[in-house]
């Protein structure tokens, strides 16, 4: 018997958006998500501040919380699981493993949701000493600090005097097989640069960048006022280990515009780490029986006009589980595969009738 019902599993940004989406035009929406809280990443990691706009992380989420528990047709599942999928298109039965048990889910088409993860560091053969220096730290958790206008020197609790981002770390390169560009790494990391001159006026800070890619409008929402209204200072140069030299840290890499290496000491090393797919991600992947590229994300089934699609009818993706993605493109995606989950979902109860 075809069901109604949209499932939509992850409860982050793009969760929400087709939870919303699938509910305003008039259908059922479960939302089934493992963490104990709605929100995705901005509100696990602490986000301070969404990249370009500068809004809080925390009153953005709220916002598209508030919007999906305000609809009565829309439901989320906390704290729960898909761990099992049968049958097809129309009349779809997961297995949802949740605080109360196992129970059944019945619905006429599903929406992966399930976002990435930070690249962890240490797979660079810690030449970076993310897990060895205290100092050394990542995107996210600079991000925290940001929250708590609390930007300090994680070995002493001291303000620092000079911060510099190293950008690209696990994203383009060959030898660990993440050769995609993440998307999003410098643009979160000039956002980031500008909120860090914003609550610590005399801190210098320096981006070491290999090349700078901004999308769409971010060049003149936060490249250049980086630069010219923060003074944020950009180095073209490729960064090739991270020492601790007294109470500093030593940056040692190459000055690729003016072909000469150099040493220059920090107080604090931000890596801006990318994107990769998140264990939910992969799990799904395999429990629903949908094809993933060689880099673990979702693969879509008929790029480029066609990017929601997997390769099993009736199951779409959006977002981060379909590759690296801005909220923007996460956004956007959700309300595309809103509209394709429902109009999937209308078809078997048409079809039904006859």
């Amino acid at each position: 018997m075809p069901s109604d019902t949209v499932v939509i599993i992850g409860g982050g940004p793009g969760g929400l958006e087709v939870a919303r989406g699938v509910a305003e035009l008039g259908t059922r929406a479960v939302i089934v998500e493992k963490a104990a809280f709605l929100g995705g990443t901005p509100i696990a990691e602490n986000y301070a501040a969404l990249t370009p706009n500068f809004e809080s992380a925390e009153v953005a989420m709220g916002r598209m919380i508030d919007r999906v528990a305000a609809n009565p047709l829309a439901e989320v599942r906390l704290e729960s699981q898909v761990t099992a999928c049968e049958g097809e298109v129309g009349d779809f039965r997961l297995t949802v493993t949740g605080p109360d048990g196992e129970s059944t889910l019945e619905c006429g088409s599903i929406v992966v949701a399930t976002g990435f993860q930070h690249f962890d560091p240490g797979r660079e053969t810690q030449m970076y000493g993310y897990y060895e220096y205290p100092d050394v730290i990542a995107l996210q958790d600079l991000e925290a600090m940001l929250k708590d206008h609390n930007v300090v020197r994680p070995s002493n609790g001291k303000p620092p005097e000079r911060i510099c981002f190293v950008q690209c770390v696990g994203s383009r390169d060959r030898h660990i097989g993440n050769e995609y560009c993440s998307k999003v790494c410098c643009g979160v990391a000039s956002k980031e640069a500008i909120e860090v001159r914003q609550q610590l006026p005399d801190c210098k800070v320096f981006i070491f960048y290999i090349d700078m890619r901004m999308y769409g409008y971010w060049e003149n929402q936060i490249y250049w006022p980086a630069q010219e209204e923060h003074h944020v200072q950009y180095v073209k140069g490729i960064i090739t280990e991270v020492l601790p030299k007294g109470d500093k840290l030593l940056v040692r890499g190459e000055d690729t515009t003016m072909g000469r290496p150099m040493e220059v000491p920090m107080d604090i090393v931000v890596l801006s780490v990318g994107m990769e797919p998140s264990l939910g991600t992969r799990e799904m992947a395999k429990v629903l029986g949908i094809a993933q590229n060689k880099y673990g994300f979702i693969d879509a089934a008929n790029p480029p006009l066609d990017t929601v699609s997997t390769s099993r009818e009736g199951i779409f993706a959006c977002g981060a589980a379909l590759a690296p993605a801005d909220l923007e493109d996460t956004v956007s995606t959700a309300g595309a595969a809103a509209m394709r989950a429902v109009v999937t979902v209308r078809a078997g109860a048409g079809a039904a009738a006859k």
